[in-house]
């Protein structure tokens, strides 16, 4: 009998979920520019998806891409990738707090003051 109740719940949570219609979205605009010294590339879907790229001979490539958040922000990221690796900024991105002073204080004295090798036969 637990178990009945356990599927029929599963399902009725199944059929409560809203379906998004993310999954239709028409393409709006998309553009492929392959030539020997790079690329240039967009798209733009009706659900407000925007990508730029383009890149060059050397395998950098800067961007950027957006969307809208269930909240209705406007999330948009730009990013370099190129031989530091992918860079990415946006006002959207989770920063770190800010290293408390005595922890700092505490790095740098531990820099300026190595541990002694202890020297064991």
């Amino acid at each position: 009998m637990f178990k009945l109740v356990l599927i029929c719940a599963v399902i009725a949570m199944a059929v409560a979920l809203p379906v998004g219609d993310e999954s239709k979205a028409e393409v709006l605009s998309r553009k492929d520019d392959v030539r020997p010294d790079g690329f240039d590339a967009s798209l733009e879907t009706d659900n407000h998806i925007v990508r730029i790229d383009s890149g060059d001979v050397h395998g950098n490539i800067h961007g950027s891409f957006s969307w809208i958040s269930p909240e209705g922000e406007v999330i948009e990221v730009k990013y370099v990738a190129d031989e530091n690796g992918y860079q990415p900024s946006s006002a959207s991105l989770p920063v770190a707090p800010p290293i408390p002073e005595a922890i700092k204080r505490s790095l740098e004295w531990i820099a300026a003051n190595p541990p002694v090798p202890d020297r064991k036969n």
